[in-house]
């Protein structure tokens, strides 16, 4: 990292400075479902078959961060790709069920959609992001979801008031925080219900030789969301191994066949989600199985479905989770009538707001990429190819005076690279974003340093 002295030239992007933008203008990013595709997909996964084929046996290719070339890469930032909330609505719900059950199947109601969009379009490889890069975006709510159990209460957290119908401000921030291991830290906010999550995105993936294992890394803890509404439960959602198959054929698919946990210490609620593998004929079943039951925090040990206690079991999940997931109350030989929990089949991932790249800093992921972006779209290969090789050479060099200076990066908007619990917490700077995200306003003052 070069010292505060840093100008722009040696920033990737020639747009405008912030200064001439309106701070509360605003554009909707396109779903990253719907992004437009490259005539040949079947050609770009063999071609990025072939550079694979070179890393079977390596533990961990996510941690190697090799290039690709743009051919391969769809023109979005990882940053903005990433995230949880592709139906927003079901995320400001979460907190209004005045039944405890009914917030425990509030949150699986969100995670269920939290990947829409892995559901409705095909996964695909972003950017890789730089160290200090950082993303924000709104998304405005009408608080219209109903609980799935339970009496609702839909109230400000701010003044009482109902906010049932009502449009609400929901923010979202993050920001790259260590490069080796690649690790960005998230922030979400939706102040008016008092409703929070926190977490790290650090990946783990391995190439077989016919697909890739994806799963969470060493420091991916899972999503820890925070009810001040309900007197600060917390709830920490863990991530499943994933594969994505279909290389060979020309076409990506995701399929899940791991156990993953949601849990609640306050109110002594515990998930346990079991995803199961393809069909005996090979035909994915994309089926989901779980029980929901009265656990202790102080001797958390269970793991598997069938070690749970048939006294303890509240209710089953059942269904496919690309298409509907049911909640049936009580024991397994009650024979109560399934609930639905959530039907994917009528959603779409929901557009964010985004600040109009003019109002963006130079390391905002908009901004940032533009020029390739604007290359790849104008398919000028070679060109996106030269643009990101400049940025991965700026930040190799940033890396190595860091490095000779003996210092070390900090991220502005988060306290620390990673936690060894998990969950970031944010500075006076990120607080600040957060702030100008509840009111729409998008100036800040520029870095001193960057990593790219």
């Amino acid at each position: 990292m070069s010292s505060s002295s840093d100008t722009h030239t040696t920033r990737p992007s020639p747009a405008p400075s912030a200064k001439s933008a309106k701070s509360t203008e605003t554009t909707k990013s396109v779903p990253a479902a719907s992004v437009d595709k490259t005539p040949d997909d079947a050609g770009r996964l063999r071609a990025f078959l072939s550079i694979l084929k070179n890393f079977i046996g390596v533990t961990d290719i996510a941690a190697v961060r090799f290039s690709l070339p743009t051919q391969l890469l769809e023109p979005i930032p990882n940053l903005e790709y990433w995230g949880y909330l592709d139906r927003p609505e079901t995320f400001v719900s979460i907190g209004d069920s005045e039944d405890e059950v009914g917030r425990m199947l509030a949150v699986l109601r969100f995670w269920f959609t939290k990947d829409l969009k892995y559901v409705k379009g095909k996964p695909c490889k972003p950017y890789n992001s730089v160290l200090g890069e950082f993303f924000r975006c709104n998304w405005d709510v009408k608080d219209t979801l109903s609980p799935i159990l339970g009496q609702a209460r839909k109230q400000s957290f701010i003044d009482a008031s109902s906010t049932d119908g009502k449009a609400l401000k929901l923010s979202y921030l993050t920001e790259q925080t260590s490069h080796h291991p690649p690790v960005s830290a998230f922030w979400i906010d939706c102040a008016e219900k008092g409703i929070s999550a926190r977490g790290y995105d650090q990946l783990s993936a391995k190439f077989t030789g016919t697909s890739i294992r994806v799963g969470p890394g060493a420091h991916n803890l899972g999503i820890f969301i925070n009810l001040q509404n309900r007197n600060n439960e917390e709830y920490q959602l863990t991530h499943p191994l994933a594969h994505l198959g279909g290389l060979l054929r020309g076409t990506l698919s995701v399929s899940v066949a791991d156990t993953c946990y949601v849990t609640c210490p306050k109110t002594k609620t515990k998930t346990i989600l079991h995803y199961l593998d393809e069909g005996w004929l090979g035909k994915a079943q994309n089926r989901v199985i779980g029980v929901i039951y009265r656990y202790n925090p102080d001797k958390d040990n269970i793991t598997r479905l069938k070690d749970v206690p048939e006294k303890e079991i509240i209710g089953r999940i059942d269904g496919c989770w690309k298409e509907k997931v049911y909640y049936t109350p009580g024991k397994e030989k009650e024979g109560k009538e399934p609930i639905l929990l959530t039907d994917l089949n009528t959603m779409v991932p929901e557009p964010k707001n985004i600040p109009v790249e003019t109002a963006q800093l130079p390391n905002e992921s908009r901004r940032f990429w533009t020029d390739v972006t604007q290359a790849i779209l104008d398919k000028k290969y070679n060109e996106a190819n030269k643009l990101k090789q400049d940025i991965e050479d700026r930040q190799r060099k940033k890396a190595t005076e860091r490095k000779e200076a003996d210092k070390e990066w900090k991220p502005r908007f988060f306290a620390g690279a990673v936690t060894p619990v998990g969950k970031p917490d944010l500075t006076d700077d990120g607080k600040k974003v957060i702030e100008g995200l509840r009111a729409n306003k998008f100036d800040l003052e520029e870095n001193k340093e960057y990593g790219a």
